[in-house]
């Protein structure tokens, strides 16, 4: 069957069409994307404006059209951090489903690092032993630990790249001292679940995923996008501690023409480059592996895994927690 995975995420809203049958790798047929960067759209109360809302529908629009247009048999739509944390979010969930039909689902930061490490956990397979997941987006950094497909710890925290750099590195290039806060603000926020994880041991594979991550390991000599996701990537924590002074002296500008680094994620990189060095730290992460699969990966094969076999009944919804799991409580479908 093909499944369209609409994901409403802090920094894009990102259609990914996959052609998807029960106990097969999903096969990417299609990728559209919108920038829109919702979580430097919020308010001074926390709510997102009539603005970003308009932007959000005409996106979720167009990215229905282009499902359609892809053949996709059902909608697999949700949100994370940017609609998650908005004070209105009851508010733009319902404006979504008036006018597009679609029932966006609300994902939890935990339920985000437990979906995330399932598709590491297929990615890698059983041989990569205790796994340690971490993932940054833009507005959380997510940290899932376990030896099976449901991790053992799983947490959220409020360290993602979008939110920071908005709350705390307002200029181009950033003051020093304000580098300096955020970086001590980053570290005492990722101490506080650092026992959480190391009371478990010392995971045998370290992986990461996002966009932040794999522009990370591109300007620290990593493999191209273009080269296919089956090549090894990896990122050492020497060479991110070279990075980081590097880019706190950078425009958004200069970053921009960094190997790998978008226009658009440029003025994100810092702030991402500070979290992912004091998770590496703290957690005593010496080298990661950049896996290709993530949270998408993780709602489609959760959703697979619960199709009756030989049938493609019963779309619209994941299980509900119970059934196999856990899942993002329905994530919902247009209609």
């Amino acid at each position: 069957m093909r499944l369209g995975v609409l994901d409403v995420g802090s920094n894009t809203v990102h259609l990914l069409v996959v052609d998807a049958h029960p106990g097969a790798r999903p096969l990417p047929a299609h990728s559209h994307k919108e920038e829109l960067r919702l979580a430097e759209l919020l308010d001074g109360d926390g709510a997102i404006g009539p603005l970003g809302v308009n932007r959000l529908v005409r996106t979720i629009a167009g990215a229905l059209d282009a499902a359609e247009d892809k053949g996709c048999e059902d909608v697999l739509a949700f949100a994370t951090s940017a609609v998650r944390d908005a004070t209105n979010a009851d508010e733009v969930i319902q404006r979504v489903r008036d006018e597009t039909g679609v029932r966006l689902t609300v994902v939890s930061g935990t339920e985000e690092a437990r979906l995330t490490f399932l598709a590491a956990r297929r990615w890698y397979g059983w041989s990569a032993g205790r796994l340690l997941v971490l993932d940054i987006g833009g507005g959380s950094l997510e940290i899932a630990y376990g030896l099976d497909e449901e991790p053992a710890a799983a947490v959220s925290l409020p360290l993602g790249a979008g939110r920071l750099t908005a709350g705390w590195l307002p200029g181009d290039p950033p003051d020093p001292a304000q580098v300096k806060a955020l970086r001590r603000h980053v570290r005492a926020r990722i101490a506080r679940s650092v026992a959480e994880f190391t009371r478990l041991g010392r995971p045998d594979h370290v992986v990461a995923t996002s966009k932040t991550f794999k522009q990370l390991a591109r300007i620290a000599g990593g493999a191209r996008s273009g080269d296919g996701q089956d090549v090894p990537r990896t990122l050492g924590r020497k060479a991110l501690e070279e990075w980081v002074p590097k880019l706190a002296v950078m425009t958004a500008e200069e970053r921009g023409t960094l190997p790998g680094v978008s226009e658009g994620r440029a003025a994100q990189l810092l702030a991402g480059a500070l979290v992912a060095e004091g998770a590496m730290d703290l957690l005593d992460v010496e080298e990661l592996e950049i896996c290709p699969w993530a949270l998408r990966e993780g709602v489609i094969l959760r959703r697979l895994d619960h199709l009756p076999p030989q049938s493609g009944e019963g779309a619209g919804e994941l299980p509900p927690q119970g059934a196999g799991g856990p899942s993002p409580e329905g994530v919902g479908a247009s209609g």
